[in-house]
This record gives C-alpha cells, sequence and structure tokens, in this order.
C-alpha cells in the first residue's frame, strides 16, 4: 500500500473492531468508522474516524474482525503543508492527511512535525470528532 501509516511508537494496544468479510484493508490503513463498531478504509475529513488498520485484512476469509489503532504514534505523508501541534484529517482514499479548516469535524490527530507535501511526519493518533455547525 503507498502511503500506508507506520507504527513508530506503540502506546495502545490494537481492539478488535468489525469489518465486511468481502472487504480488504491493508495494514496502515486510515479507517473510517459506523455503526455498529464497524470500520473500513477511510475516505475523507468527513468521515468519522476509527483508527488505523493494526493488520491486514483480505477480501473474503471468512473473517469478520480487524485489530485497529485508536492511539499511538505514527509515521503519516503529509497532503499539503502540516503545522506541528494542528490537528491533522485524513485526505482522500489515498491514505494522505492534512491541516484542516475551520468546519473540518473527524480529526485524526495531532502533527508532532512539521511536514511539506508529500513528506513523512509524526502524528499522535488520537480519533476525534465534535460538531461545528
Amino acid at each position: 500500500m503507498a502511503n500506508e501509516a507506520i507504527l513508530v511508537f506503540e502506546t495502545e494496544k490494537p481492539i478488535p473492531m468489525t469489518c465486511a468479510d468481502g472487504t480488504g484493508i491493508e495494514k496502515g490503513a486510515l479507517l473510517k468508522i459506523s455503526d455498529p463498531f464497524t470500520v473500513a478504509a477511510g475516505a475523507g475529513a468527513s468521515d468519522a474516524v476509527g483508527g488505523i488498520a493494526a493488520e491486514e485484512k483480505i477480501a473474503s476469509d471468512g473473517k469478520t474482525k480487524i485489530g485497529v489503532y485508536r492511539g499511538g504514534i505514527f509515521k503519516v505523508v503529509a497532503s499539503g503543508a502540516v503545522t506541528v501541534g494542528k490537528a491533522v484529517y485524513i485526505k482522500g482514499s489515498a491514505n494522505l492527511v492534512y491541516t484542516g479548516s475551520v468546519n473540518d469535524e473527524s480529526a485524526l490527530g495531532i502533527a508532532l512535525e512539521t511536514a511539506t507535501e508529500a513528506e513523512t511526519f509524526l502524528m499522535e493518533l488520537r480519533p476525534t470528532s465534535m460538531e461545528l455547525a
């Protein structure tokens, strides 16, 4: 997978969450969450953040659980400029992250380094959602 999130410091163990049997999810994929306690590959800033896939899930392998990190320090890839200390968000389906705007609601985590376009940087995984409207 291009642009996978790479675990650098494990501050929390992954937890088992539900996923679709017919869906493939690569290790290091940024995930979105839906009800009930279900994750899928993330698509964008408007999706509620589920975490980061701790393992690979092969499509149609009969499994409906996947290990998911909800905390930790990860190396991720920037889409545009990222500023240390700012919240970061999932940017589309390419597994990239960016520093959001005032209307973004579901943060992936906090940038621990400043980065430019396509540069890797350290991020603290801290899924957060808030109602801004």
